[in-house]
């Protein structure tokens, strides 16, 4: 169930903390309680603990979907990954495929960040470099001015690669942290249990160091940025401003 973070979140637009605690409800907190505490015959029972912890996900990805009015394609990713646990859970299947699935979405992630590089909308851009962040025009700008162009793909070509390694350090954590938690068979109150441990521990365990790795690469961008460009962090970064009334 543990999910890699979203790249977009490394940079905070100034008002969004409430998203952040949501997301932590809806995909951890919530569904943690509902599977360690639930489960038992005297509550839910363990496929109905299922189905109730993992709609509290599902709901949070269909919310983003219309709030943006758009498909997101690791948005619906994430949404399908809910949707495999909950099917490997419900039908019972060796635990060895949540092992398989939790390391198998964000390795997705990381492979479609690379093979994007060899098309004309490399996801380094929807990530970290675009106009929600920085004055894409402004950079573009002084850019083509001072002949850096190639410079500065080379750049994001470098930045793409430190994304995709958060990715693929998700992946590794999630099959590591599957494999040891996720001992018990499904349908069981054990095997429930251990899934929301396994939530529990994913923040702290999986998507703590892969969002360090993604500030990592959020800062070398800003700076080849301010050198490539000679302005200052100040002069290319975005400004949110409060109007009143």
């Amino acid at each position: 169930m543990p999910q890699p973070p979203s790249p977009t979140t490394t940079a905070n637009v100034p008002g969004k903390s409430e998203s952040l605690l949501l997301n932590l409800a809806f995909n951890i907190i919530f569904p943690t309680i509902i599977l360690t505490k639930l489960s038992g015959d005297n509550y839910l029972g363990t496929r109905l603990a299922i189905v109730v912890a993992l709609a509290f996900p599902v709901a949070y990805g269909l919310k983003d979907f219309v709030a943006a009015r758009k498909i997101n394609f690791f948005s619906a990713l994430g949404v399908v990954s809910v949707l495999l646990t909950g099917g490997i859970s419900l039908l019972r299947l060796d635990p060895a495929y949540i092992a398989i699935k939790e390391a198998l979405v964000p390795a997705i992630f990381g492979l479609a960040t690379l093979v994007s590089l060899k098309t004309p909308y490399p996801l380094v851009k929807t990530f970290l470099y675009n106009d929600k962040i920085l004055q894409t025009d402004k950079i573009a700008a002084v850019l083509e001015q001072n002949g850096n162009g190639r410079l500065f793909e080379k750049l994001l070509a470098n930045a793409s690669w430190l994304v995709a390694g958060s990715f693929f350090l998700s992946s590794v954590l999630n099959y590591l942290l599957a494999t040891l938690l996720i001992t018990g068979q499904p349908g069981t109150v054990e095997f429930n249990e251990q899934l929301g441990k396994m939530t529990a521990l994913s923040f702290p365990v999986i998507a703590l160091p892969a969002m360090l790795v993604l500030m990592g690469a959020l800062f070398y961008l800003f700076r080849g940025i301010t050198r490539l460009t000679g302005l200052s962090l100040e002069e290319v970064i975005h400004h949110h401003e409060k109007h009143g009334d």
